[in-house]
């Protein structure tokens, strides 16, 4: 059962998938568990696949030890010649995201650790955020800290803010957000409150994000898979 928390430094990975039919979507959930079922990669740590709610896509997010890590498993042969080609056929996008660990908060308060798995059936949002490199540091400290009341919004159960370090498939600098919530109606109810009910702290970090945000694609995602490094 992965945890995040900043405390780790470990390498995150997000690797983001999009198609144009839910078909497709099984196909791609199909290849990315045989590909995790059988991950004995050096440095890995931990893959969590999660199906397209919103929108045909998967999203893993991946823990490894160390970038050189990463590097090794991008270099492999089977990685060129066999994972990218099947993706590349049944997607319309691929982005590959390399990132840190910025901001974790949960009910029990910032910094607290983070758990995603399939069994905790949480409502997940993914918005990856596009910003100027000498504005990524405002970013993160807007979508973490700065919104750090969204404790008290009924059904919130975690969040994580990711600094990009590095991308394939997405140029220039980006921030991810990445929320987990009991249920669709719980964030529907939060993103839909008209901002005149919002409260002071909402309204300034949405104020500061918009400011600074030069692009933003977001989805929502069911965790179905998780697999960790020493796992039978």
């Amino acid at each position: 059962m992965p945890t995040v928390s900043v405390e780790d430094n470990h390498l995150t990975v997000l690797n983001l998938f999009t198609t144009d039919a839910p078909e497709k979507q099984d196909s791609l959930i199909q290849e990315m568990t045989k590909i995790v079922n059988a991950a004995a990669y050096e440095g890995w740590m931990s893959s969590t696949v999660h199906a397209g709610v919103d929108s045909p896509g998967t999203a893993n997010f991946i823990q490894w030890r160390s970038g050189e890590d990463l590097e090794k498993r991008y270099q492999g042969e089977e990685f060129k010649h066999r994972t990218l080609p099947v993706f590349g056929e049944i997607t319309t996008s691929i982005r590959l995201l390399q990132n840190e660990i910025a901001y974790t908060l949960t009910p029990d308060g910032p910094g607290s650790e983070v758990t995603i798995c399939p069994n905790r059936g949480n409502y997940t949002v993914i918005a990856v955020h596009k910003v100027a490199q000498g504005d990524q540091d405002e970013l993160v400290d807007a979508l973490g800290p700065g919104q750090a009341g969204i404790v008290d919004a009924p059904g919130f159960r975690g969040h994580i803010v990711l600094k990009g370090l590095r991308a394939r498939g997405l140029e220039g600098s980006f921030v991810v957000s990445y929320s987990q919530w009991e249920s669709k109606e719980a964030y529907d109810a939060h993103r839909d409150l008209p901002e005149e009910k919002w409260p002071e702290g909402r309204s300034k970090a949405h104020a500061r994000i918009t400011a600074v945000t030069t692009e933003v694609d977001v989805n929502t995602y069911q965790v179905v898979l998780t697999r960790a490094a020493g796992d039978e």
